[in-house]
Protein backbone atom coordinates (compact mmCIF):
# COMPACT_ATOMS: atom_id res chain seq x y z
CA UNK A 1 0.00 0.00 0.00
CA UNK A 2 2.58 2.32 0.89
CA UNK A 3 6.75 1.53 0.73
CA UNK A 4 9.08 3.69 2.20
CA UNK A 5 12.71 3.20 1.54
CA UNK A 6 15.48 5.61 3.59
CA UNK A 7 18.77 7.02 2.58
CA UNK A 8 21.36 9.11 3.45
CA UNK A 9 22.92 7.15 6.62
CA UNK A 10 26.34 7.18 6.95
CA UNK A 11 29.32 7.98 9.54
CA UNK A 12 30.68 11.57 10.70
CA UNK A 13 32.16 13.07 13.51
CA UNK A 14 30.63 14.97 16.05
CA UNK A 15 29.86 18.46 15.05
CA UNK A 16 29.31 17.15 11.48
CA UNK A 17 25.82 16.79 9.21
CA UNK A 18 23.87 14.24 7.51
CA UNK A 19 20.53 14.93 5.76
CA UNK A 20 18.42 11.58 5.64
CA UNK A 21 15.73 10.75 2.97
CA UNK A 22 12.34 8.66 3.17
CA UNK A 23 11.18 7.91 -0.65
CA UNK A 24 7.66 7.05 -0.42
CA UNK A 25 5.89 5.24 -2.94
CA UNK A 26 1.86 3.63 -3.26
CA UNK A 27 -0.59 5.34 -1.81
CA UNK A 28 1.12 8.16 -0.77
CA UNK A 29 -2.45 10.81 -1.02
CA UNK A 30 -3.68 8.53 2.12
CA UNK A 31 -0.36 9.47 4.00
CA UNK A 32 -1.20 12.01 7.45
CA UNK A 33 1.78 12.05 9.08
CA UNK A 34 5.25 11.28 7.98
CA UNK A 35 7.53 10.58 11.11
CA UNK A 36 11.30 9.71 11.78
CA UNK A 37 12.24 7.50 14.75
CA UNK A 38 15.31 6.00 15.19
CA UNK A 39 16.68 2.96 17.34
CA UNK A 40 20.35 2.44 19.09
CA UNK A 41 21.00 -0.95 20.30
CA UNK A 42 20.06 -2.18 23.84
CA UNK A 43 17.17 0.78 23.41
CA UNK A 44 14.02 1.35 22.77
CA UNK A 45 12.94 2.92 19.80
CA UNK A 46 12.37 6.84 20.32
CA UNK A 47 10.60 9.36 18.11
CA UNK A 48 12.64 12.00 16.65
CA UNK A 49 10.07 14.18 14.43
CA UNK A 50 7.19 14.31 12.40
CA UNK A 51 6.03 16.17 9.75
CA UNK A 52 1.30 16.41 8.12
CA UNK A 53 0.09 16.62 5.20
CA UNK A 54 -0.33 20.58 6.04
CA UNK A 55 3.20 20.88 7.23
CA UNK A 56 3.16 21.61 10.55
CA UNK A 57 6.19 20.01 12.17
CA UNK A 58 7.14 18.53 15.87
CA UNK A 59 10.55 17.36 17.24
CA UNK A 60 11.49 15.25 20.61
CA UNK A 61 13.29 17.82 22.97
CA UNK A 62 16.77 16.04 22.07
CA UNK A 63 16.81 17.59 18.42
CA UNK A 64 14.89 20.37 19.00
CA UNK A 65 17.11 23.12 17.17
CA UNK A 66 19.55 20.75 15.40
CA UNK A 67 17.05 18.74 13.02
CA UNK A 68 14.71 20.26 10.63
CA UNK A 69 12.10 17.98 9.06
CA UNK A 70 10.56 19.13 5.77
CA UNK A 71 9.32 17.43 2.23
CA UNK A 72 9.47 18.12 -1.27
CA UNK A 73 6.77 19.87 -3.78
CA UNK A 74 5.73 16.63 -4.40
CA UNK A 75 5.13 15.44 -0.90
CA UNK A 76 6.64 11.85 -1.78
CA UNK A 77 10.23 12.34 -0.31
CA UNK A 78 10.60 13.51 3.49
CA UNK A 79 13.82 15.10 4.34
CA UNK A 80 15.47 15.44 8.11
CA UNK A 81 18.27 17.35 7.86
CA UNK A 82 20.66 16.89 10.97
CA UNK A 83 23.43 19.29 12.55
CA UNK A 84 25.43 19.76 15.12
CA UNK A 85 25.48 16.13 15.66
CA UNK A 86 26.18 14.14 18.83
CA UNK A 87 27.51 11.05 19.55
CA UNK A 88 24.34 10.48 21.25
CA UNK A 89 22.57 10.60 17.66
CA UNK A 90 24.06 7.32 16.56
CA UNK A 91 21.33 5.04 16.16
CA UNK A 92 19.53 3.33 13.05
CA UNK A 93 16.90 6.20 11.87
CA UNK A 94 13.71 4.42 10.23
CA UNK A 95 11.05 7.01 8.93
CA UNK A 96 6.80 5.61 9.06
CA UNK A 97 3.57 7.08 7.80
CA UNK A 98 0.21 7.44 9.64
CA UNK A 99 -2.26 7.22 7.44
CA UNK A 100 -5.66 9.34 7.30
CA UNK A 101 -8.09 7.76 9.42
CA UNK A 102 -5.61 4.96 10.95
CA UNK A 103 -4.82 4.45 14.30
CA UNK A 104 -0.79 3.92 14.15
CA UNK A 105 2.06 4.28 12.02
CA UNK A 106 1.05 1.61 9.53
CA UNK A 107 4.23 0.89 7.14
CA UNK A 108 8.14 1.17 8.31
CA UNK A 109 10.89 1.43 6.16
CA UNK A 110 14.15 -0.61 6.72
CA UNK A 111 16.16 1.71 8.43
CA UNK A 112 19.64 3.58 7.68
CA UNK A 113 22.32 3.68 10.18
CA UNK A 114 23.80 6.77 11.64
CA UNK A 115 27.12 6.77 13.04
CA UNK A 116 28.73 10.15 15.02
CA UNK A 117 31.84 9.50 16.39
CA UNK A 118 33.57 11.98 19.12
Amino acid sequence: QVQLVESGGGSVQAGGSLRLSCAASGRTSSIALVGWFRQAPGKEREFVAHISATGARNYADSVKGRFTISTDNAKTTTYLQMLNLKPEDTANYYCAVFIFGGSKYNYWGQGTQVTVSS
